[in-house]
């Protein structure tokens, strides 16, 4: 690479990164530094997600398509961790459930372990399956009737065991683990597929842990929500309530409700913010060392790095456990910011399409590049549909009223799935690295 070459690549990324800076100020300015600050939020977020897809694809080229499980694994550890404990809850059948999981995963373990020590043949599968049936029986006998005692508790306020009531910032890390954990289970089923049978795997695989998050009340209510969860900062309201900062927010000239909402959200923007930054500092320690240098020798040539004798199967699992981990840790920051655990608002579309959008826009194992993307793309994500609707009404403005001019106005609302195409498309002809490409 030429000096000029190397030079451009930074520059590039500034221009890019004042351009995406420009946006949200812009959004300030013209609507509301409140509306702005909530979108960069989300926008960090989106980022830490967009990572965990570019460690699993960017490094070692693995198409994944169950980033929606895994963001919802981490919402569901917020829960968890740092909820009360639901009042009844665990008399009620707490015990029951925790030994009936315990049989459960015992049951597991024990056919495992019979499958790996026993010679293959009839007598091994007789055994295994025997196993496998007693202990699936013994597991629903002592299982449902728990967890039927435990839905039954109060189910109009809890239904729910509730969580362990510890500080919400010990339910991110957390996240990051059962979503690890899940990704462990997975690869050591799925790594050894094809990576069009891995795609298909991942993306039944959160389809799955979905509809037990919607289903399981026992655990986080279903889909009857789990609201009111602890905040790692302030209400508003009560900043509005004292007097010190209604003081200061005066003494500047701003109104008590407009500068509390604002300083919340910018408390959120430097935690996320610092948890961004550790993760991009992590991921290019880990990018630019020797391990990193071989998962994109894996990623480029996986037949010549496993005849120079890698493991490609484990370093595959390796990478896809440390990307979903990320991708956990955002999802419990993205329950945290919202407050609220909602099983029905998990859908592919945002958590697992608009992700990978992410990452080929901003450009695939660069990690800068991913933390671009998840800024622009989500910025146009939450502004392209009322600048569509604008257009539009200033498009049908010399119309007359009728039935073309209402279609035109209501073909707004479809404004993002076409931008993100249109979007998509361009990059992928014209940047087809993205647009911080790999270096």
């Amino acid at each position: 690479m030429t000096s000029q070459a190397a030079a451009a690549g930074p520059a590039r990324g500034l221009l890019l990164a004042a351009f995406v800076a420009a946006l949200f100020i812009a959004t300030g300015m013209f609507q509301s530094w409140t509306l702005a600050l909530l979108i960069v939020n989300m926008a960090l977020i989106s980022s830490i997600m967009a990572l965990g897809v570019n460690i699993q694809w960017g490094y070692a080229g693995l198409f994944s398509v169950g980033t929606m499980g895994f963001v919802a694994l981490g919402g569901l550890s917020v829960v968890l961790v740092s909820s009360a404990p639901a009042p009844g809850g665990w008399s009620a059948g707490g015990t029951g459930i925790v030994l009936g999981l315990a049989m459960g995963a015992a049951t597991i373990a024990a056919a495992v372990m019979a499958a790996s020590k026993m010679a293959p043949g009839r007598r091994r599968t007789v055994i295994v399956a025997a196993i496998l049936i007693i202990g699936f029986f013994l597991f629903r006998a002592v299982f449902d009737p728990a967890v039927q005692a435990v839905e039954a508790n109060n189910p109009a306020t809890h239904g729910n065991l509730g969580g362990l009531g510890l500080p919400v910032l010990l339910a991110w890390p957390v996240g990051g683990l059962l979503a690890a954990a899940a990704a462990w289970a997975i690869g050591k089923a799925a790594l050894g597929l094809r990576s069009d049978y891995l795609a298909i795997a991942t993306l039944g695989i959160a389809e799955i842990i979905l509809a037990v998050l919607k289903n399981e009340d026992w655990m986080a209510r279903g889909v009857k929500n789990v609201i009111s969860l602890p905040r790692p900062v302030p209400y508003e309201v009560d900043l509005q309530r004292t007097q010190g900062f209604v003081d200061w927010a005066l003494s500047w000239g701003f109104d008590p409700v407009t500068a509390s909402s604002i300083v919340v959200r910018l408390m959120y923007t430097g935690l996320f913010a610092v948890v961004l930054l550790a993760l991009i500092a992590l991921s290019q320690a880990a990018l630019h060392s020797p391990w990193g240098r071989m998962m994109r020798a894996i990623r480029d040539n996986e037949v010549s790095a496993e005849a120079m004798g890698k493991d490609v199967t484990r370093r595959h699992l390796q990478v896809f456990i440390l990307g979903s981990a990320v991708i956990g840790i955002a999802g419990a920051m993205m329950t945290t910011l919202d407050g609220q655990l909602t099983p029905g608002s998990y859908s592919p579309l945002r958590f697992t399409f608009l992700v990978w959008v992410m990452v080929i826009v901003g450009g695939s194992g660069n990690n800068w590049g991913s933390v671009l993307g998840g800024f622009l793309i989500w910025w146009l994500w939450v502004m392209v549909e009322p600048i569509g609707n604008w257009l539009m009404v200033v498009i049908t403005s010399g119309m007359a009223d009728g039935w073309l001019k209402g279609h035109l106005i209501n073909s707004a609302a479809h404004m993002r799935l076409l931008t993100m195409g249109v979007i998509l498309l361009l990059v992928l002809r014209f940047a087809p690295k993205g647009l911080l490409p790999e270096r």
